[in-house]
């Protein structure tokens, strides 16, 4: 007589284990303790076998049911169901073993660790907000490039050009890892190059013509401030280095004596060590500095404290103190003067971009050129500090990068 859920929810542990069958092999096993458990009695290949689906009532009598007649469509295609229940279960590790989250956890923390932390968390945070909750518990080897649209084109959509170009850019990259793992046959985030609006080319504001560069440098001569703060504004046009570069420096990276400023690679966009020569110009302002903040870590602690230094706001808010609006200029402007005029007086393209640090995909060449270029980068760069003097002195000449040429 097939159970009702009325029977079995009166059943209770007795002495000895005992079964209630409902048919088709299907019954209901009461221990002499603990949970009701469903299984199905079945042969294959001249063989008893037992098929368990579960415990009561987490697994109604209807659930039931309905696996012992998937069970019974299984076998009359010649399948045994625990065999392809075991199937299921391997695919179901696998899948997660191998799913897009797993294996960008994995590349982000095999191939991330040669960046800085702050990097390594914008890459984690992205992954974790608008990556995961979309593709994370997917195969990788079953994702399409529909898949991938289905993550960076909203983000598209509401005007986050920037972040759904760097969302496809990891997406990308983790798929490379995949393909070279051998968990992925083609990196299916490749195929949509193109797919997305062509990225707008920002412009740092930033001061280009002679006589305005050189009014720039006397209204920060005659800024009164933090010391400091003084000192990095006079430094920004002769070193020309990224903002944070600059603001984060560190007296160990000095060498005075050699006229040489080396940053360590861990400090730098492009994870390289980088060397700018220093101007007679540059040592000055140095030598000044190194009185008042030498014996700490900065050259431009905090004012707040000397653990940390200056912030990015702080050099940008003195700009806007000295009168120079946000279309105007910008503490990365300073890196535009340098590009813009030091390419008008005709020096070496390649000796310019190496004094920039941009990056040079050619490892080989880039090693190379850090040292060949160094003579040729000196004599730049104290060229340079001489023209920005002249600059300075000069408000009432109609100096041209020409003449100094």
């Amino acid at each position: 007589m097939p159970l009702t859920d009325t029977h079995i929810r009166g059943l209770k542990p007795d002495v000895k284990p005992r079964k209630y069958f409902d048919g088709g092999g299907l019954f209901l096993y009461v221990p002499t303790s603990g949970s009701k458990l469903w299984r199905m009695a079945y042969r294959f290949d001249g063989k008893s076998k037992l098929l368990s689906f579960g415990e009561y009532p987490a697994v109604s009598l209807r659930d039931a049911r309905e696996r012992r007649e998937e069970a019974r469509r299984l076998l009359a295609k010649g399948v045994d169901p625990s065999e392809h229940k075991r199937e299921e279960k391997r695919a179901r590790i696998t899948a997660e073993r191998e799913s897009f989250q797993n294996i960008a956890r994995e590349w982000h923390e095999t191939r991330m660790a040669e960046f800085s932390e702050k990097h390594q968390g914008t890459v984690m945070y992205r992954l974790e907000t608008y990556i995961f909750p979309i593709i994370g518990k997917t195969h990788i080897a079953k994702l399409e490039t529909r898949d991938v649209m289905a993550v960076v084109k909203p983000l598209e959509q509401r005007g986050n050009h920037e972040t759904a170009r760097r969302v496809l850019q990891i997406i990308s990259q983790v798929f490379r890892y995949a393909v070279i793992t051998g968990r992925a046959k083609h990196n299916v985030a490749a195929d949509l190059r193109g797919a997305l609006r062509p990225r707008k080319t920002v412009h740092r504001a930033a001061v280009l013509e002679p006589e305005k560069v050189g009014q720039l440098l006397r209204d920060i001569d005659a800024y009164e401030g933090y010391f400091p703060l003084v000192c990095a504004l006079k430094l920004a046009p002769l070193v020309f280095t990224r903002p944070t570069e600059l603001r984060a420096a560190q007296w160990r990276e000095f060498d005075l004596e050699a006229r040489e400023w080396r940053i360590p690679a861990e400090r730098m966009k492009m994870r390289r060590q980088h060397l700018v020569p220093l101007s007679e110009q540059a040592l000055s302002i140095l030598r000044e500095l190194q009185k008042y903040s030498g014996e700490g870590k900065y050259l431009f602690p905090s004012i707040r404290t000397e653990v940390r230094p200056i912030s990015d706001a702080t050099m940008l808010n003195a700009l806007r103190r000295m009168g120079y609006q946000k279309q105007e200029m910008s503490v990365h402007g300073f890196r535009s003067i340098a590009s813009t005029l030091l390419n008008e007086l005709g020096y070496n393209r390649d000796w310019i971009e190496r004094q920039l640090a941009h990056g040079e995909h050619n490892e080989v060449r880039a090693a190379y050129n850090y040292a060949e270029y160094l003579p040729e980068r000196r004599k730049m760069m104290q060229e340079w500090a001489d023209f920005l003097t002249k600059l300075k002195g000069c408000p009432s000449e109609e100096t041209t990068p020409e003449e100094e040429a």
